[in-house]
């Protein structure tokens, strides 16, 4: 919570105009939430920033409220703009909103911080205080309502600490670190897998090419050093060229073995031509 008085009356101002419905008349200031945590802000609000035996009169005047033609004062969607002139109070201005109207996902599933807006000037209003911090909000209409939200993680990020949301930021980040350490372990993984896939797959189409030429050509017509590299593999199917090159007489790099196994292979696809 803001310590000065105008960052107090930005964010209960914010809580006024995003509630759910908010309406004063000449007896009484009536406004409704849904979050208990926004209610009971709104109390300490009211406690700390005015004083308690003049509230009505004292919130009226603050948010510069109208009368309809019942006499009553009908809460305006948009916040009036003075009490937006601070950088701090534009701050505690969205602490309020995001209290009040916003949600935000379970961050080990995925990043979405929104707003729900009840027309369409709110929505611009909270909008274009966003991005006078750089923070690029989308529209949205969900059940028929207008509203906001941020998707990126490091937006979201920002946005937590503009409001001053010092703990739920610390959590964000922390579960954005360790789903950045496991995506990049199943990468890895995955990438491995592969590559093991690529050489089993590359040493069956070797095991059958050489069984070709054994059966239809003959091993002991070919040249020594491709009689025993066919040899070798057929030995040993599972192992990797490095390990093929340790296992010939003399021994052979990798890519003097890949060099023998294709040779080997195109042989076998030209008998079988």
């Amino acid at each position: 919570m803001g310590k000065s008085r105008h960052c107090q009356l930005a964010e209960l101002g914010a809580i006024v105009h995003f509630a759910k419905d908010s309406r004063n008349s000449l007896e009484q200031f009536d406004v409704t939430v849904e979050n208990e945590h926004a209610s009971q802000k709104y109390f300490t609000l009211l406690k700390k920033t005015f004083n308690i035996g003049s509230v009505d009169l004292s919130v009226c005047e603050a948010l510069k409220l109208g009368t309809d033609e019942y006499g009553r004062h009908p809460v305006g969607t948009m916040t009036d703009a003075r009490l937006l002139i601070k950088d701090c109070c534009r701050r505690a201005w969205l602490r309020g909103a995001f209290l009040c109207c916003g949600t935000i996902s379970d961050p080990n599933k995925g990043y979405h911080l929104e707003f729900a807006c009840r027309d369409e000037a709110q929505a611009g209003q909270l909008k274009e205080v966003l991005a006078g911090f750089k923070i690029d909000a989308h529209g949205l209409t969900r059940k028929g309502m207008p509203g906001l939200y941020v998707k990126e993680g490091e937006a979201i990020v920002g946005l937590l600490g503009i409001m001053g949301a010092g703990v739920s930021l610390m959590n964000l980040e922390n579960a954005r670190i360790l789903r950045e350490i496991s995506n990049k372990v199943n990468r890895k993984v995955n990438c491995e897998a592969a590559n093991i896939a690529k050489t089993v797959n590359a040493a069956g189409r070797q095991v059958e090419d050489i069984e070709y030429l054994k059966n239809n050509y003959g091993l002991d017509k070919l040249p020594d050093k491709l009689r025993q590299m066919a040899e070798v593999r057929l030995a040993n199917p599972e192992a990797t060229l490095a390990e093929l090159g340790e296992l010939l007489e003399p021994s052979v790099g990798k890519s003097g073995v890949n060099h023998r196994l294709r040779s080997l292979c195109e042989m076998a696809d030209a008998l079988r031509g």
